[in-house]
């Protein structure tokens, strides 16, 4: 007996395909993480990154100029400082390397979006994102210095400030710092829900960023826990966050899902440098087409609920879209 309900036939061809499509994938839905370091001329490839480059000023000018032509949403900026001290003072010093750097895209390019990161891990000797004593991370001595960090990317121009931190009560206090230097109308991005996760190690290669003892599961969340993220983004919703992301991707499809269900806030998901370094390795040795499984698991992304996706394949997933 022939099937009545035959669910191939709108699978037949590509315009069918497209047509019934519930999920879509843009070049303007992404963000392209980038990392400015010191210097001039300066493209200095990530080796467990292959395609990634930390960028002195003027060649990040480049990239951006090319992140526009590409229709990317925008990008995030990550700074490599030329000294680190235990404060991490670098992350907020007027001509630090971030807010020199969004203060010249913003000069060349005004309407390009700037998101910046506000965390001290890459600006401290230690490699943790806070103070720290006795090899303990002070969460409530740090929320000042992760306020003076946001104000100080805003004042340079940065359209969204995105803490990535995990100290408790930080969105409030970024708020508030905010608000009291007249950046009541710049958006807080929250990394709300931030695992403790192994898929991390190459950024920590980019960034120069690998905690000097212990690690950072006692500030980052437990990869085994879902009911904590419902709690960490009412928390953040409730300083004032006005965006959340959850980070990493892939592996936290559920948590993504459970989040978009529980919030109606623009909401992101970072598909981070252990997830671009798999697929770009395995692609290198010939065991994945790269184009159809970036695009596929960026389409995961969006369908799991990601309004917006960091990735690093930014750059070619737009080029890939657009042919």
């Amino acid at each position: 007996m022939n099937p009545l309900l035959r669910p191939r036939r709108l699978r037949r061809s590509e315009p069918i395909r497209s047509l019934v499509r519930e999920t879509t994938l843009a070049a303007s839905d992404l963000i392209l993480p980038l990392f400015v370091c010191p210097g001039e001329n300066v493209k200095k490839e990530v080796s467990s990154m292959p395609g990634v480059f930390n960028l002195s000023v003027d060649r990040l000018l480049f990239e951006t100029e090319a992140c526009l032509n590409a229709g990317l949403g925008g990008v995030i900026l990550f700074g490599i400082p030329e000294e680190k001290d235990a404060e991490g003072s670098g992350a907020w010093a007027t001509n630090g390397i971030v807010q020199r750097a969004t203060r010249a895209l913003k000069s060349r390019f005004p309407e390009l979006l700037i998101l910046t990161d506000v965390c001290l891990c890459e600006y401290t000797d230690h490699g943790h994102c806070g103070l720290v004593q006795n090899n303990e991370v002070l969460n409530d001595p740090t929320l000042e210095l992760l306020a003076r960090v946001a104000v100080s990317h805003a004042e340079a121009g940065a359209d969204i400030v995105a803490p990535s931190d995990m100290m408790d009560g930080r969105v409030g206090a970024i708020r508030a710092a905010l608000d009291e230097n007249n950046f009541s109308q710049t958006p807080i991005l929250s990394y709300a829900v931030k695992y403790a996760s192994a898929f991390y190690g190459p950024f920590r290669d980019a960034a120069g960023s690998t905690p000097q003892f212990g690690d950072r599961r006692g500030y980052q969340m437990d990869p085994a826990n879902r009911r904590e993220a419902l709690r960490e983004i009412s928390l953040d919703l409730n300083e004032g966050a006005d965006m959340l992301l959850v980070k990493p991707g892939l592996p936290y499809l559920d948590i993504l899902r459970e989040v978009r269900n529980a919030c109606d806030v623009p909401l992101g998901a970072y598909c981070v440098s252990g997830e671009y370094a798999m697929l770009v390795a395995a692609a290198q040795n010939g065991w994945l087409d790269e184009r159809r499984a970036v695009l596929e698991a960026l389409t995961c992304l969006r369908r799991a609920g990601a309004d917006f996706i960091l990735t690093y394949h930014a750059r070619a997933a737009a080029h890939w879209l657009s042919e």
